[in-house]
């Protein structure tokens, strides 16, 4: 999988490009994930890529051309068609679904947003979705395309040494993820339940199937309401 980004900010991007399973699935061959300037498509003598927005109000817009310009080079310089994804709080909000679904596409450009926002032409022109993290209010789109990037290179397969773990985890079937335990048996007077020391592997799975389903019932009872007939995949 390639991954471009573009944003005005890429010194936000080491820390969490450079460490932990993104590290480790770009050492591996399995990720090219590459950072861009938007400033370097600017043809402005300061490099800016706003304006004022027409029409007035408070605060900078983000010019529609550096975008296009920076898309169409990134793309005359690689083969395939990329999937273009603006992050922005009007989008439509992440779901675990539409990471498994952005997981399985070769090539993925993320558009970070800035300022009062970006002209209403990259959405219309250049974007092929438009997504968001939660219903909020961030500074900038950099903190949104590193939680997308995060949570979509994690499924690529052969980065998680164990398969299993995307399959059980949280979201993974409409469900939140069973309680996990490990040593001490015993601490300040909190035992592990009998059952997972049992070692009959059928008892446990029903187990966790049931914590599964009691804790979503109980936390997020809104994603049994919005099960897989209503989610996309």
């Amino acid at each position: 999988m390639r991954l471009d980004v573009l944003t005005i900010f890429p010194e936000m991007f080491p820390g969490v490009i450079g460490a932990s399973i993104i590290k480790r699935a770009v050492e591996k061959g399995l990720v090219s994930l590459h950072v861009h300037d938007l400033r370097d498509w600017s043809k402005d003598k300061h490099r800016k890529v706003d304006d004022k927005p027409y029409g007035g109000g408070p605060g900078m817009v983000m010019r529609p051309d550096p975008f296009f310009d920076a898309v169409d080079d990134i793309k005359r310089r690689s083969q395939g068609r990329p999937r273009v994804i603006l992050l922005s709080p009007q989008g439509r909000r992440l779901t675990q679904p539409d990471v498994r679904r952005l997981s399985r596409e070769p090539w993925l450009i993320l558009l970070c947003g800035h300022y009062e926002g970006i002209d209403e032409r990259v959405r219309v022109g250049l974007a092929d979705e438009e997504l968001s993290i939660g219903d909020y209010v961030l500074t900038c789109g950099e903190l949104p395309a590193m939680v997308l990037v995060d949570s979509v290179v994690r499924l690529v397969p052969g980065v998680l040494g164990d398969q299993a773990s995307v399959v059980e985890e949280s979201f993974s079937d409409h469900l939140l993820e069973y309680p996990q335990y490990t040593r001490p048996p015993e601490y300040r007077g909190m035992r592990v339940p009998d059952i997972l020391l049992c070692g009959d592997h059928s008892k446990i799975s029903q187990w966790r199937r049931h914590q599964a389903e009691r804790l979503t019932a109980e936390k997020r009872p809104d994603l049994i309401e919005n099960g897989p007939t209503n989610s996309s995949d």
